[in-house]
């Protein structure tokens, strides 16, 4: 049986709370992504936020010291533009997010409306307008269908944690009654989606994230190994709240290169 690093199998890594929290990276993370990009081992940066494009992502990360280009990031905006135009091709929709998510949708040739949309598409943003919130829920009582880019409720950065796009779910669900489609992490859609871009078997590649409920479930019901990292928003203790365990709990990323592996 050969034994190896778990450096050696392909990455999915979430963003946020693994290689950056804010604007500043997470001590030995891009030292990690250099030894990805050194051994040749294939790795997408795998991110439910939809504010930004695969080009501005990685532009910012570059900025910080990390070496990736666009390719190397998918997003919750890119799964669910997929999700939308394999749902109905040409179709239209109300959006509430920033600028990656209509970029996205544009591409796969949405048109972007708030007069009797087929969708209203929520994503993150950074500053949510109420008066789009309330539209939203006003066009998905008439019967516009309810997308979500992701399920996350907040997200950490410098401060603490924001609230994110499950937050703002919730208060269209609450006013309408109607359930959002949360198309990123965990759905197991943009799972395989990803898997595909980098064509290789959930088998042979491993999910690192920082939350339980998304990153840990997303990579357990795909079939991947997952690692849980402590630098985002998940404690130790947190862990113990839940049914499920991931493979590895690491204090950072950067640890992950010290654990062996058979395959």
């Amino acid at each position: 049986m050969k034994v190896e690093s778990l450096m050696t199998i392909a990455h999915l890594l979430d963003m946020d709370g693994v290689l950056i929290r804010g604007g500043q990276s997470i001590a030995g993370s891009i030292n990690y992504i250099a030894g990805l990009l050194a051994k040749g081992t294939p790795f997408r940066i795998f991110t439910n936020n939809s504010r930004l494009t695969p080009e501005d992502h990685a532009e910012r990360l570059r900025t910080i010291g990390f070496s990736v280009q666009p390719e190397h990031i998918y997003t919750s905006a890119l799964a669910t533009a997929l999700f939308l135009e394999l749902q109905k091709p040409g179709a239209s929709a109300f959006v509430i997010g920033d600028y990656g998510l209509v970029h996205a949708l544009r591409n796969v040739g949405c048109r972007i409306t708030e007069f009797s949309p087929d969708f209203v598409v929520l994503g993150d943003t950074i500053s949510y307008h109420y008066e789009q919130i309330v539209t939203g829920a006003y066009l998905v009582a008439q019967g516009a269908r309810f997308l979500a880019t992701n399920s996350d409720v907040n997200c950490p950065n410098e401060r603490g944690l924001h609230p994110a796009c499950g937050a703002v779910a919730a208060l269209i669900e609450k006013t309408t009654g109607r359930q959002p489609y949360f198309v990123g992490k965990p759905n197991a859609f943009m799972m395989r989606n990803a898997l595909a871009s980098l064509g290789v078997r959930a088998s042979d590649a491993i999910m690192v994230g920082d939350r339980m409920d998304t990153d840990v479930v997303a990579g357990l019901e795909s079939g991947l190994r997952t690692a849980l990292v402590l630098t985002g928003a998940t404690m130790r203790a947190d862990i113990e709240r839940f049914p499920f365990r991931p493979d590895y709990v690491i204090e950072r990323l950067a640890d992950l290169s010290r654990i062996i592996i058979d395959s």
